[in-house]
């Protein structure tokens, strides 16, 4: 266990917001290593074509991440890494949410400038 998921979501972003960078693409793949092809959560954040579907995969890779923390051996000597790995994608998902937020503002804000715009200057 990794930060496979933060990987995922830097490669999820990557798709949706149109970075082009082959080097970062094959760091974070290579983060990732089997991760990547396995059939998932964390596949599919790779891939996300949208911010929903992004938001709905990342959810997911969390939800196993927290399932694979608490039920692993409260002796693992990794057991404190893995811990903050929760509080790491929690932190994560909460800042994702406040961009997407942001952005539905943006999008709600331009109709409402549009609209304005038509009450000043009626279409003919």
């Amino acid at each position: 266990m990794a930060c496979h998921e933060i990987a995922a979501l830097r490669l999820g972003l990557m798709r949706v917001i149109g970075i082009d960078d082959e080097a970062e693409r094959v760091h974070e793949l290579a983060e990732l290593g089997e991760g990547a092809n396995q059939p998932g959560p964390v596949r599919a954040l790779c891939g996300a074509q949208n911010l929903g579907a992004l938001k709905r995969s990342y959810e997911a890779a969390i939800s196993e991440l927290e399932a694979r923390v608490s039920s692993a051996d409260k002796h693992d000597p990794k057991l404190g890494y893995y811990r903050t790995l929760i509080v790491l994608t929690k932190k994560v998902e909460l800042d994702l949410q406040h961009q997407i937020d942001g952005i539905t503002q943006l999008y709600r804000d331009l109709d409402a400038m549009h609209e304005l715009v038509h009450e000043i200057y009626p279409a003919d």
